[in-house]
């Protein structure tokens, strides 16, 4: 890469929605020298799932699927638009899509993406999770989401199909796109409390707009096991993807470890 004042080291464009206030405040974390982070946002035109129920009488599984189908329509743009900056890789401040239809759903989003941005490296939230989850050997896990109980499903349904033991999925069912950002710390410590048990090896933080960076690492050392946001993991891919390799204290043990 061309050798650019501000970075150095790596220029990772980041896809985020609209409505999302989590992911670049989790990116504000990490000050590291060389690297810099961009941010393209694109369009959430259906960001309350519940009046949009009420409003349309759909139950809100039907409404978060036309929710992504929206979304996913909206992301072109913004992927061109990050790619005129020059960026040397690409992450996904986003993560249910990624999920959604198991194997062969994130195959065919990667794959849709990847024809977008060519040759260029790539960061999802299901990629991220399953190399940390293997970093980690972990094979029986749990996982917290936001989403409504379809959102749920597709998230035990592709780790279930790569190889894991799912023991819980502990869904917040948030009515809406914000908010994902207003959970606050006593639900995310029940939460994790319903996840956990003596049979769970990792727990895994779905829902890019939930910040739990300043939480889970010290929550590690409490259940003395794995605990990996998923901006965390997305962060952590993009970086070693990018050929850094910058070992990271007080932001989790994959950033430590890995």
């Amino acid at each position: 890469m061309k050798n650019y004042q501000l970075a150095s080291r790596a220029r990772i464009g980041v896809l985020i929605p609209s409505t999302n206030t989590g992911v670049e405040y989790d990116l504000q974390q990490f000050g590291l020298d060389g690297i810099t982070w961009h941010a393209s946002r694109f369009l959430i035109r259906l960001k309350d799932w519940a009046a949009e129920g009420e409003r349309s009488g759909d139950d809100a599984n039907t409404v978060f699927e036309r929710f992504l189908d929206l979304m996913r329509e909206d992301m072109g743009p913004a992927i061109e638009n990050i790619m005129t900056a020059q960026i040397t890789h690409l992450m996904l401040g986003m993560s249910a899509e990624t999920f959604w239809g198991g194997i062969e759903g994130n195959i065919e989003f990667e794959q849709a993406i990847q024809s977008q941005i060519g040759d260029l490296g790539m960061t999802t939230g299901a990629a991220a999770t399953r190399k940390a989850l293997e970093g980690f050997g972990a094979k029986k896990i749990s996982v917290i989401t936001p989403y409504p109980p379809i959102g749920d499903d597709n998230v035990r349904r592709y780790f279930d199909e790569i190889g894991f033991e799912v023991k819980h999925v502990v869904g917040l069912n948030c009515t809406s796109a914000t908010a994902i950002a207003e959970v606050t710390i006593p639900e995310v410590i029940a939460a994790v409390k319903k996840a956990d048990g003596d049979d769970v090896d990792a727990i895994i933080q779905c829902g890019t707009n939930l910040s739990t960076l300043d939480l889970f690492p010290t929550l590690e050392h409490w259940l003395e096991k794995p605990m990996i946001p998923i901006n965390v993991a997305t962060i952590w891919h993009a970086l070693r993807a990018s050929g850094i390799n910058d070992k990271i204290t007080g932001k989790g043990r994959l950033l430590e470890e890995f």
